[in-house]
């Protein structure tokens, strides 16, 4: 039981010591502008949220998108809100945004993504691409980076060989073990 608590401590003096820098500089910048989605392509349509600001109406700013987006208290919570759209000629990459809120400066970043999408079949192929965890992009591609080609040799028939008959013989000494002591 010693351990245990030993290690609970430790895990959370390390997650206390991650988080602080992150915690640090996000209280530095005076606050912080999120961005929904954070990593869009070009052409879609983003939303902004500023915490914080002591003003009603605020600018953001940022070479991501169409225009500058204009900001403004949605609800009685103090956080100022707008939408705008990621200009369709940006190149994928990450972008400041910045909102002058009165004395503060609030920033952010936008990371666009190329907007390409994985090519799919015309028709299904086998595997299908129905789950599979890290794999499913392996087995759908057409031989992806990492994928087999080829069956499995005549090593890896040997190997499985071996493998059934250590089984089978680990059985039989089992049954062997059990009837001499009269269990069955």
């Amino acid at each position: 039981m010693g351990s245990l608590k030993v290690t609970l401590c430790a895990g959370a003096a390390l997650a206390t010591v991650l988080c602080a820098p992150a915690a640090y500089t996000y209280a530095a910048d005076g606050g912080g502008v999120s961005v929904s989605p954070s990593s869009p392509a070009p052409g879609t349509d983003v939303t902004l949220r500023v915490p914080d600001c002591t003003e009603k109406t605020a600018v953001a700013v940022s070479a991501a998108f169409e225009s500058d987006v204009r900001l403004s208290l949605a609800a009685g919570d103090g956080v100022l809100v707008g939408s705008s759209q990621v200009r369709t000629s940006v190149r994928a990459g990450a972008y400041a945004v910045q909102v002058k809120c009165g004395d503060q400066a609030h920033k952010g970043t936008i990371t666009v993504h190329d907007g390409r999408r994985p090519s799919t079949h015309a028709s299904p192929v086998a595997p299908v691409d129905a789950g599979g965890g890290g794999t499913a992009e392996l087995a759908a591609s057409d031989a992806g980076a990492g994928a087999r080609v080829d069956p499995p040799g005549t090593a890896h028939t040997v190997t499985g060989l071996v493998l059934a008959g250590i089984a089978a013989v680990a059985v039989a000494l089992r049954s062997v073990r059990s009837r001499s002591r009269g269990t069955d």
